[in-house]
């Protein structure tokens, strides 16, 4: 694949490319297994499309697994061309207290520790994954429920001030610590979790438009389900914690997502492509991180920021989503 050039959108006072790479997928354990050599494959070939934003964090895979992946392709190209975000406080260092807290997902919780004082110790271990000087994007990933998240983008401050970190994000917050936050240290970008079948908050949405930080949706296809073709999940497979997922949910969600399917079929265009351009269309500074280890799904995904949505399409969208209900609860 030749390089290509995708519209450009802002984050703050980043710019990136209207959709990026959520490079979470090319880890095992999350959708099941997958070896090196693809995933590699798979980030080339989103560069290569003209995804000039990748998302990763300390977090996936074991002891910084993505990462390492994800360095390791961006030392076949030029840094500047690659807008790099990852995200800290999972990979929990020895001796130090995890905190946990609440989630939807099957399990339960999940423990977290963004301790002011572990911040530097989380960054220098990205920066040697990703074999970068900077980081581009750096992010708590779940705000910690023992440590004041003012504190945290405090450390997280002194890493830009260091030129250690280009821009803060947050990750997975409230309108009022978006707030809070920014009063600390600008922010670039707040990640959350958006698609057709997990709407965003309006008052963080509102908030953030009123402060100009941006938006990254993860998981903008609905973990896969919305490009229209999971029937099920198998073993190893992240989403056999999710409600969403159970084979009767599944079903039921499936039905009901069918007229959204027949507006894609109307226009020419897949399941996928529909719901990246939906959020696309959403807001101007909102930039989808899509996933995906197959290289023609990845091209399809990013041809998304190449189309127009008629404000009668988007009406009728409108229209279908607020009459949809989704089976199996949420995730955060």
């Amino acid at each position: 694949m030749t390089e290509q050039n995708l519209p450009v959108r802002s984050l703050g006072e980043l710019e990136v490319s209207a959709l990026g790479f959520g490079a979470m997928v090319l880890s095992p354990g999350i959708y099941g297994d997958i070896d090196d050599d693809r995933g590699e494959r798979a980030l080339r070939a989103a560069l290569d499309a003209g995804a000039t934003f990748v998302d990763t964090s300390d977090g996936y895979g074991t002891d910084g697994h993505n990462e390492r992946l994800v360095g390791r392709v961006l030392k076949g190209r030029r840094r500047e061309q690659v807008v790099v975000a990852t995200k800290f406080g999972f990979r929990i260092p020895e001796g130090a207290e995890p905190h946990p807290f609440p989630v939807g997902y099957a399990f339960g919780e999940l423990a977290v520790n963004a301790d002011p004082q572990h911040v530097r110790g989380y960054a220098e271990a990205s920066l040697r994954g990703l074999g970068t000087e900077y980081i581009d994007l750096y992010y708590p990933h779940f705000p910690d429920p023992r440590v004041p998240l003012t504190d945290t983008v405090g450390a997280v401050a002194e890493l830009v001030d260091a030129g250690l970190v280009r821009h803060l994000g947050l990750s997975n917050v409230s309108s009022d610590q978006l707030r809070a936050a920014h009063a600390v240290h600008p922010v670039a970008a707040v990640q959350v979790e958006w698609s057709m079948w997990r709407p965003i908050s309006p008052e963080l949405l509102a908030t953030a438009r009123e402060l100009g930080v941006g938006i990254v949706p993860w998981s903008p296809l609905g973990q896969g389900f919305l490009g229209g073709a999971v029937q099920s999940v198998g073993e190893g497979d992240f989403r056999q914690h999710m409600g969403r997922f159970d084979a009767a949910n599944l079903k039921a969600n499936t039905d009901r997502f069918a007229p959204v399917r027949q507006v894609a079929d109307e226009l020419g265009i897949t399941p996928a492509q529909l719901a990246l351009a939906w959020l696309l269309h959403q807001d101007e500074h909102t930039v989808p991180i899509p996933g995906s280890r197959t290289p023609a799904h990845i091209e399809e995904n990013l041809a998304a920021g190449r189309i127009e949505l008629s404000a009668a399409v988007l009406a009728r969208l409108d229209g279908i989503l607020a009459r949809t209900r989704v089976e199996g609860g949420t995730l955060l």
